[in-house]
């Protein structure tokens, strides 16, 4: 598996478990409608702890476009990078999103709300205000990317060994992303995701929806530039503290 592969299958898994939780909880007949933020917000960091695992040996599993921005502005990561981790990122998140919608096609039918509908594959502010909203994103995503500058290495050392942590190693983003959605998360709906706002949400406007409604273009730059921002902030600061 190439690094390209892994983003695209990393950022696969993170997005039809993240959109595939969204749609559970919001479209209507599902057996989980109605859940709850706890499962929506469990649901994502799931969603993130089973992408890792998968990506992370392969690629360093950044699965967002401003965790590899970030990384590349700390010096962690090449710049010549940057674009092809990006365009396999936005890869896997739009065909993840057309498959929770092929999955849930009968749910989408008989939802009638069209906002409902699109909140399966984008966010969308609970009160809009450009500021507010902007400054949610930048926050969520630079705790997401500062505290990801600080891991360690997933290890166990003994007088005589070291030994891996394994697939547990995964599991102190998973914790961060978690508890983004629990803290913060809800006034935007946390996308601190470039690839998996944007793409979903190219996806809905393509998809044969019934009553779509809008796609929200006039919001759709917010949960791009933020985590942008927020992951550039988290850089700059990371190094100002070397």
């Amino acid at each position: 598996m190439t690094p390209f592969i892994a983003e695209i299958v990393g950022t696969f898994l993170l997005m039809v478990l993240g959109c595939g939780v969204n749609a559970n909880v919001s479209l209507h007949k599902t057996y989980g409608n109605g859940s709850g933020w706890i499962v929506i917000t469990t649901g994502w960091a799931f969603a993130v702890y089973t992408g890792v695992v998968v990506a992370g040996p392969y690629s360093g599993a950044h699965i967002n476009p401003a965790v590899s921005i970030g990384l590349a502005v700390a010096g962690e990561f090449p710049w010549a990078e940057v674009p092809s981790y990006i365009l396999a990122q936005f890869i896997g998140a739009m065909f993840a999103a057309f498959c929770v919608w092929l999955v849930n096609k009968d749910h989408f039918d008989v939802t009638e709300d069209g906002g409902t509908k699109r909140g399966v594959f984008c966010t969308a502010p609970a009160i809009p205000n450009t500021f507010t909203n902007l400054f949610s994103e930048v926050l969520g995503t630079f705790v997401l990317v500062f505290s990801v500058l600080y891991f360690t290495d997933a290890v166990l050392s003994t007088d005589d060994a070291i030994i891996g942590l394994g697939s547990l190693g995964a599991l102190p983003v998973a914790l961060i992303v978690w508890g983004i959605g629990l803290s913060l998360g809800g006034t935007t709906g946390y996308a601190i995701n470039p690839a998996r706002d944007l793409g979903p949400r190219i996806v809905h406007a393509l998809l044969p929806l019934k009553n779509k409604g809008s796609n929200g273009w006039g919001y759709a730059w917010i949960p791009v530039v933020g985590p942008i921002l927020g992951a550039s902030i988290a850089a700059w600061i990371a190094l100002a503290l070397q």
